[in-house]
């Protein structure tokens, strides 16, 4: 009979000293010049013991535990789901010293990847709100709450029922959520109301493993800067009675719900592109102002989560392609259009082109409804859009705006850059190692003559980059 193998205990380093950051919202330590990469809520300055979770040749995982909290970097933090709640992970670092390591990240970036000449960067431009900025939030109904430490074991737990967030890892778990510091009000008020309501009324909570009952799944709130509110419930297995019990109640209870919707999902993800949205009462979109602009917003509409730092952003945009108004701009990976129809009156021709042609439909709505004539929105896989017979057709590009996903720019979109020649590029980016590849890439032809990093995502990792590339002039 084989013995079952016993599991060993983790390795724990103890009292060691915490050094810097380090990306993806770690730290880093080091014991017998070995490097750490350390998670969990510490700060440069910190002594923690560390529990090694993953080790490899050249570094490895630890999980930060019995904190000493001693750093500089350290702030109160807000939240009381702080720690468990994975959406803001640098509630306890000064934001001070959040966008010092976000400029830092960037530079480091930019320098050890691109390897290419870079001028001295613009001062990170800060979020004025850094609690209360997020313009849309998504909520899970789950009847298997994430259970505390000090609940596990115990045979008295109380309701499973949870509202909230998916807990790290964890698709199956949902933390629930009473005070939330991403979104303004009334969107603690709707949540809790939606939760207390369906307690008081025993409707069911979503079963996400196994995903064959439960009536209520997701909840997303978004809002505008000028206080529209967009709500879309996602029931699944709900009755005809349930569902018209929770609209209802959304309705008569919160009266500033200017689009109120529902949709109903069995899929096996949470995705309602696909599906069919019934607008209940008000209106189908939300109107987001910008400047002299509007946006019509959907419940499938993406728009920038931060809108007002996101007006700053577009602001820099416009301010580094400085454009004179007769130029053809190309808007590379336009999402819905936001940039281009920014600069659309400063140009003679704005071409955007987006993989998702959703976002295009978008596109092309707030190019009507702005009355802008000078933009057109296309669809499909860059790589294969962006060709010379396209050029051919809509004019070669006087200056490139590209706003690519995390992964950055295709090889072959790069190349194309690189046969059409604009004479300037701006590359607005979420991710500045993949951007740095692309820098790399651009060099053969192209200098960079400014960097300007925004925060977008306060209490968070997450950082922007601006670059303007020029092109190089002949020797």
């Amino acid at each position: 009979m084989s013995k079952k193998k016993e599991k060993k205990a983790p390795v724990v380093l103890e009292q060691i000293a915490i050094l810097d950051f380090a990306a993806e919202a770690k730290c880093i330590a080091k014991v017998n010049d070995e490097v750490i990469f350390v998670q969990g809520a510490v700060a440069p300055g910190d002594i923690a013991d560390l529990r090694i979770l993953k080790s490899k040749k050249s570094f490895k995982q630890a999980q930060a535990i019995n904190i000493q909290p001693l750093s500089k970097h350290r702030t109160e933090v807000a939240c009381s789901h702080f720690g468990i709640c994975g959406g803001c992970k640098w509630q306890h670092v000064s934001y001070e010293s959040q966008t010092a390591f976000k400029a830092q990240q960037v530079k480091d970036n930019l320098t050890r990847i691109a390897k290419v000449k870079l001028p001295e960067f613009q001062p990170i431009l800060g979020s004025e709100e850094t609690y209360y900025y997020r313009n849309k939030l998504e909520f899970t109904f789950s009847c298997a709450r994430w259970l505390t430490e000090d609940e596990i074991g115990k045979d008295d737990l109380g309701s499973m029922n949870a509202l909230g967030f998916h807990v790290p890892g964890r698709f199956d778990k949902i933390l629930p959520v009473d005070h939330c510091y991403l979104q303004p009000d009334p969107s603690n008020a709707i949540r809790n109301g939606v939760r207390d309501f369906a307690d008081a009324n025993g409707i069911s909570y979503y079963e996400l493993k196994n995903q064959q009952e439960g009536a209520l799944r997701n909840l997303i709130i978004r809002n505008t800067v000028t206080d529209e509110w967009m709500v879309t419930v996602q029931f699944a297995y709900a009755t005809e009675d349930e569902i018209k019990l929770v609209m209802d109640y959304l309705k008569s209870t919160f009266p500033m719900i200017t689009s109120l919707n529902y949709v109903v999902n069995q899929k096996g993800n949470d995705t309602f592109h696909d599906l069919e949205v019934v607008c209940y009462h008000g209106k189908p979109f939300m109107v987001e102002t910008m400047e002299d602009l509007k946006f019509q917003i959907g419940p499938k509409s993406f728009f920038q989560t931060n809108a007002k730092q996101a007006l700053k952003l577009y602001q820099l945009v416009r301010q580094y392609a400085d454009l004179q108004g007769n130029e053809v701009v190309y808007d590379l990976y336009t999402g819905t259009g936001t940039i281009g129809l920014f600069l659309a009156k400063y140009a003679s021709k704005v071409v955007g082109l987006e993989y998702v042609e959703m976002a295009v439909e978008d596109a092309r709505i707030n190019a009507e409804l702005n009355g802008i004539k000078n933009a057109t929105f296309f669809a499909g896989d860059m790589k294969k859009v962006l060709t010379e017979e396209f050029i051919a057709i809509h004019g070669a590009p006087d200056v490139i705006i590209t706003d690519p996903p995390r992964a950055g720019m295709d090889l072959d979109v790069v190349n194309q850059i690189l046969a059409v020649k604009p004479k300037k590029i701006v590359y607005v980016s979420c991710n500045p190692a993949t951007q740095a590849r692309d820098l790399a890439l651009l060099d053969v032809a192209y200098e960079v003559d400014v960097v300007h990093p925004v925060d977008m995502f306060p209490q968070t990792h997450h950082v922007e980059n601006i670059v303007r590339l020029k092109l190089k002039q002949k020797e």
